[in-house]
């Protein structure tokens, strides 16, 4: 009988153990709950999205606003089309800044939204025409090297 209950705790503690593993991956992987009901969907493009991925969270002062919805390549514009699905208690004005940004210094990739000046707010279907794309790390080393080249051989 002893053998039973201890065989049945450990059994309550490997499957508490997974289901706490599962739940850090959700967390980790960015796909937690956020399921609110009344959302609006607007779209904006960029010409270098780097890691920027689906489910990516959209936030404005530090504070989560939406998700990224998809991701795909426009082939008249050859720019990357994101749209992105809003929380409906959140409005934002038509000049709104869409940049890609990185939590950290190597971490995930995010949209941040400041918003401009203009009375007139986003509507479902609308485009955020002002947008900054993402910094790509490699760009960066790659210019900071091509400057220093260029100031010895001066």
């Amino acid at each position: 009988m002893e053998r039973t209950t201890l065989d049945l705790w450990v059994g309550i503690f490997v499957v508490a153990g997974i289901g706490a593993l599962v739940a850090l991956a959700f967390k980790v992987g960015n796909l937690g709950t956020y399921n609110v009901r009344d959302t609006y969907q607007v779209q904006a493009y960029f010409n270098n999205i780097g890691g920027l991925k689906p489910q990516a969270s959209i936030r404005s002062a530090g504070v989560l606003v939406g998700r990224v919805t998809s991701i795909t390549l426009d082939s008249e514009r050859y720019q990357a089309k994101v749209l992105m699905n809003i929380d409906s208690r959140y409005q934002f004005p038509t000049d709104t800044f869409a940049n890609i940004l990185t939590a950290g210094l190597l971490g995930e990739q995010y949209i941040g939204l400041a918003p401009g000046g203009e009375e007139k707010m986003l509507a479902g279907g609308d485009t955020i025409k002002k947008t900054q794309s993402a910094m790509v790390l490699e760009d960066m080393v790659g210019k900071f090297l091509y400057d220093k080249a260029a100031q010895e051989s001066e």
